[in-house]
């Protein structure tokens, strides 16, 4: 079969490689893939790895969509249902995944990082990470959902969640995971404000009826402060990091929460105590979701209320231009490798 795999470090270390296709373990199924999105972490893994236990040669890829090849004995999987991949491996065994909490599971397995990933045309996957989708569900547009949004669902949803009455300032919406928070924040019913620069993204979130702050135009929270009275945002989304950091504290309403997913830009911004203790302010560390959270998140999709915004789509043998493209300046929301059509006589 054809996948994308990791040889070695750097922008030449991607290839399009015939290899051996997976067997079916046991417990698990085989899936053949239709569509897999693009995410940082591709190009983290990509450029170091540092941190993440791993062996190269690897396939790429963390999330997807796919139609079951096969499946075990007395597995209510069939051939041919099309389903979506739960980025993780998870043990069901430890006390984080019997409370419902499978990314913190003592034993994950992340497709993509510690294991083969789904830039792939065909996947073995524990049938505990596979979940039914709809026959005519758009392989593209759920291809995205793995990764960035149920990061943003946890976000949006989870410690500190979003709702009517509530100011919600996504630094960077331009970026997949940030434009997902904005279409779910926008769907619990609160008050948006995203971050971004270039006139085609601020023409494209004044469409959605978001308001807009140019990031370059000049002092951040104070054109925060005053689009909400003087107030502040009750929450802040961030995955820029260090360059960020500071204005999204200086732009959080007193007992605000600032909600963080990565750091693309350093890791060890200024730590801002006193502000953190005297305006009682919380910071929540997020990553991913749980199964619960997906299914939901699946829900959201399949009834229409969110529909997530692709910026490109390219064939798998064009995952590197792919990639390039996740670190232009100019992407916006998602980028999606097609790897083959779906069965035909569906969509």
């Amino acid at each position: 079969m054809k996948a994308i795999v990791l040889e070695h470090r750097g922008p030449d270390g991607p290839r399009l490689a015939d290899i051996p296709a997976p067997t079916r373990p046991e417990g698990g199924a085989l899936v053949r893939m239709l569509a897999a999105s693009v995410n940082r972490v591709d190009l983290y893994m990509r450029d170091s790895g540092a941190g993440i236990t791993h062996t190269l040669p690897q396939v790429m890829g963390v999330d997807g969509v796919g139609e079951v090849l096969e499946a075990g004995p007395g597995s209510a999987l069939r051939p041919g249902q099309r389903v979506i991949l739960y980025p993780y491996e998870f043990c069901g065994r430890c006390r984080h995944c019997l409370a419902g909490d499978q990314p913190l599971c003592t034993r994950a397995r992340i497709f993509g990082e510690h294991r083969d990933g789904t830039f792939a045309e065909v996947v073995a996957a524990p049938e505990t990470a596979l979940v039914p989708l709809a026959p005519d569900t758009d392989a593209a547009g759920a291809a995205a959902l793995g990764v960035a949004y149920l990061t943003a669902w946890r976000m949006v949803f989870g410690k500190a969640p979003a709702g009517p009455g509530q100011v919600v300032l996504v630094q960077g919406a331009g970026g997949g995971v940030a434009h997902a928070v904005v279409e779910l924040a926008r769907m619990a019913g609160a008050r948006v404000i995203a971050t971004t620069t270039g006139a085609e993204k601020i023409a494209h979130f004044r469409s959605l009826g978001v308001e807009v702050i140019d990031y370059r135009a000049g002092d951040l929270p104070k054109a925060v402060q005053a689009l909400t009275g003087g107030d502040g945002a009750d929450l802040v989304i961030d995955n820029v990091g260090e360059k960020t950091w500071g204005a999204s504290l200086r732009s959080l309403a007193r007992g605000g929460h600032l909600v963080t997913c990565g750091a693309t830009t350093g890791a060890h911004p200024s730590a801002d105590i006193q502000r953190l203790f005297v305006r009682q302010l919380s910071v929540h560390g997020s990553t991913m979701g749980g199964m619960d959270e997906f299914r939901r998140l699946i829900r959201a999709f399949e009834s229409g209320a969110i529909r997530p915004h692709i910026d490109s789509t390219f064939p798998l043998d064009q995952a590197r231009a792919a990639l390039d493209r996740l670190e232009h300046p100019a992407r916006m929301g998602k980028i999606v490798l097609t790897i083959a059509a779906p069965t035909e006589g569906r969509p």
